[in-house]
């Protein structure tokens, strides 16, 4: 395969800049059929069973439709008849919603179906190419940022209707240079698909591995039933392990509480920790505020390496270990630092011991009262039982998950990689800055 950057082509002024002067700018309509779906009564849904229904949650902005059931109502009972079918090869687009900002804006394609027959909401408009145009090609015709900001200015009282989405322009190379150009961006994307599934496998590894490592610690698989166990408040763990209340082994101390009428004079600015900030294990800085402290409470606040924070309402329990991402700071009373009162207690193993009590007893976390919103107080929080295997235990659970953290993270930078990618050629080559109309060993399917 091979790909010439350096052509030189004759280009042609249009309604959507320079493009070259075999290519056309059409209107979408022209090029595909443009069909709104149909909401089924009440009583025509089913859960398990009948004709599969796509709804607007069976995709994610600029990928491909889902087969894969979410919940409850995914069939129907009735037959919609071929008007209301989607078939491969279709993009349907979100016509309809709360906010007029999302309208037109949620984009999605149908790679593969279900055997049976499969219809969609009234929600939903299927774009449907003719023969003139490769349907991925027409695909992405619509997710082009000069499609998108188009497709805005047809959207009437929150709603999208077919004959203005059919109003949009387009650009239209020749058939042999659309293939072209799908083949290209179409092997990003399935690059980046299998790069998610290798993600997801992963994350459930290391939810196996979690469960597996606590009930029986790092032992192969052949021990496991020379291992004693006992049961506790927190499930099974091994026999020699202790189980103990977290405030006999961390200091907790809570954050500031906010305040927009303090005071800021002969006070210190300093970086500021929100519960945005914590992601399940790590500290993100990307965003980063800023708050007034005296020097003493600044001080009291003051974050250290290897300080553990806990977020004590919202995503209730998620926690993150402070590894110095930022040379000082401190953080706020929706949060809980803990640090270890003395040696013999791996905060990394605590961090993922949290992630792992979240996901088996959520409930266990929450308050009494189901009437208020679930919180994690320091009183609770200072009462949750926890496992205390000897050190030397704690280390070796937490370097096994920390490899399946680190494999998670490699592939999140791969995937991130090629989402940037697609996004830089789908512009240059729907734009015609670089051409692909000489590439070669690309066949017709």
């Amino acid at each position: 395969m091979k790909l010439d950057l350096n052509q030189k082509e004759e280009y042609k002024e249009t309604e959507l800049g320079l493009l070259p002067k075999d290519w056309e700018v059409v209107k979408l309509g022209e090029v595909s059929e443009l069909q709104q779906g149909k909401t089924p009564k009440r009583d025509d849904y089913e859960d398990y069973k009948g004709y599969r229904i796509i709804k607007v949650k069976d995709y994610e902005n600029e990928n491909k439709i889902s087969n894969i059931i979410k919940g409850d109502r995914s069939f129907v009972k009735t037959d919609f008849g071929e008007r209301c079918r989607i078939k491969e090869g279709d993009s349907l687009i979100l016509s309809a919603a709360h906010s007029s900002n999302i309208v037109g804006q949620k984009i999605g394609y149908v790679k593969e179906i279900p055997s049976q027959k499969t219809f969609f909401v009234a929600e939903l408009i299927r774009v449907r190419p003719k023969k003139n145009i490769i349907p991925y090609f027409c695909f992405l015709s619509l997710i082009l940022m000069s499609s998108r900001n188009q497709i805005r200015e047809e959207v009437k009282g929150g709603h999208l209707y077919p004959k203005n989405l059919g109003k949009i322009r387009i650009p239209l190379p020749p058939l042999s240079e659309q293939k072209k150009i799908a083949y290209v961006l179409s092997s990003v994307q399935e690059a980046k698909e299998k790069t998610e599934d290798v993600i997801k496998a992963t994350k459930e590894l290391k939810k196996s591995m979690m469960k597996y490592l606590f009930t029986y610690g790092p032992v192969s698989l052949e021990e496991v039933e020379k291992v004693p166990l006992k049961e506790t408040e927190i499930g099974l763990v091994p026999e020699k392990w202790e189980v103990v209340r977290l405030g006999d082994v961390f200091e907790i101390k809570q954050g500031k509480q906010l305040s927009s009428k303090e005071s800021v004079e002969n006070k210190i600015k300093k970086p500021f920790l929100r519960t945005s900030n914590i992601t399940w294990g790590k500290i993100d800085i990307s965003k980063i505020d800023f708050m007034y402290f005296n020097k003493e409470e600044f001080e009291k606040l003051r974050l250290k390496i290897g300080d553990v924070l806990v977020c004590e309402g919202g995503d209730i329990g998620r926690t993150a270990l402070y590894r110095g991402e930022l040379k000082e700071a401190a953080y706020q009373n929706h949060l809980h630092r803990l640090r270890p009162r003395e040696e013999g207690v791996s905060e990394e193993f605590f961090v993922f011991w949290m992630d792992h009590a979240i996901n088996q007893r959520q409930m266990y976390l929450y308050t009494a009262n189901r009437t208020t919103i679930p919180n994690l107080s320091s009183s609770r929080l200072k009462n949750f039982k926890i496992p205390l295997p000897p050190l030397p235990i704690q280390q070796k659970i937490a370097s096994i998950l920390s490899a399946i953290d680190q494999k998670i993270e490699a592939e999140e930078s791969k995937k991130k990689a090629l989402e940037d990618l697609f996004k830089s050629l789908l512009h240059n080559l729907m734009t015609a800055k670089i051409r692909v109309n000489h590439l070669e060993n690309v066949f017709d399917e």
